[in-house]
């Protein structure tokens, strides 16, 4: 039956625990890469929405404008027609009275047209800010290009420096006996990539649970694969 230095398989799987360490880290900033480009991308298509308002307010003013417009030619007309009947009435008092109507409806006409000014105002700045907003948006659409660029990149590096690793793993692997790789394993995926710590001051660097004098004295005989009773990491101590 061979023989296992359990000394050197404790210090193989402290050189693996810091490859899987990697590895899990980079697998974690990997697997949110794309909700990074979704906040980017919705943030964008929000600062896009304000363009759009502006765009239907002036769709809004100029159709405020146009039915002004419609307005004003209507009491231009009428206007017109009264005009034409004041000389035909016979009556003093039809002619006031008619007189005071054309009057009355000039008014209105100055009204419509103080409004129809009013609203090109308005038009002329909205389409204003419409540039700025245009010329903005399209700074904006280029910076969101330049971050999911160094996104890409950055995601291309993990994919390389992951490739590495897994080199690295399959060199260390073979060095390990099959059972303790089985249990380090299996602690690696239920305690989230960490199998495998060091105490430090009595006490466990995975949980921070105090670790009693006779754990560590078990942990230094090196006899067997000494656990954390509270969160079942291997426990080594680093000499």
């Amino acid at each position: 039956m061979q023989v296992i230095d359990l000394k050197t398989q404790i210090n193989n799987l402290v050189v693996l625990q810091g490859i899987d360490t990697e590895i899990y880290d980079l697998r974690y900033e990997k697997e949110s890469k794309p909700e990074q480009i979704k906040i980017l991308e919705s943030n964008f298509e929000e600062k896009k929405r304000s363009l759009a308002e502006l765009e239907k307010k002036t769709l809004e003013l100029q159709k405020q404008k146009k039915d002004k417009e419609l307005e004003l030619a209507s009491k231009e007309e009428a206007i017109k027609k009264l005009q034409t009947q004041l000389y035909q009435l016979k009556t003093n008092k039809e002619y006031q009275a008619m007189l005071k109507e054309i009057n009355d409806a000039k008014a209105d006409v100055s009204i419509i047209e103080d409004k129809i000014l009013e609203i090109m105002e308005q038009i002329d700045k909205v389409k204003i800010d419409i540039n700025s907003e245009q010329e903005r948006l399209k700074q904006e659409e280029q910076n969101l290009g330049n971050e999911k660029k160094k996104i890409q990149d950055r995601i291309k590096e993990i994919d390389d420096r992951l490739a590495q690793l897994e080199t690295q793993r399959k060199q260390v692997v073979p060095n390990i006996d099959s059972k303790i790789l089985s249990q380090y394993e299996k602690i690696l995926s239920n305690r989230d990539g960490l199998a495998i710590v060091k105490v430090n001051n009595n006490s466990c660097q995975g949980c921070n649970m105090y670790v009693p004098p006779q754990v560590i004295n078990l942990i230094k005989m090196y006899e067997r694969i000494v656990t954390c009773e509270v969160c079942n990491r291997i426990l080594y101590i680093e000499e």
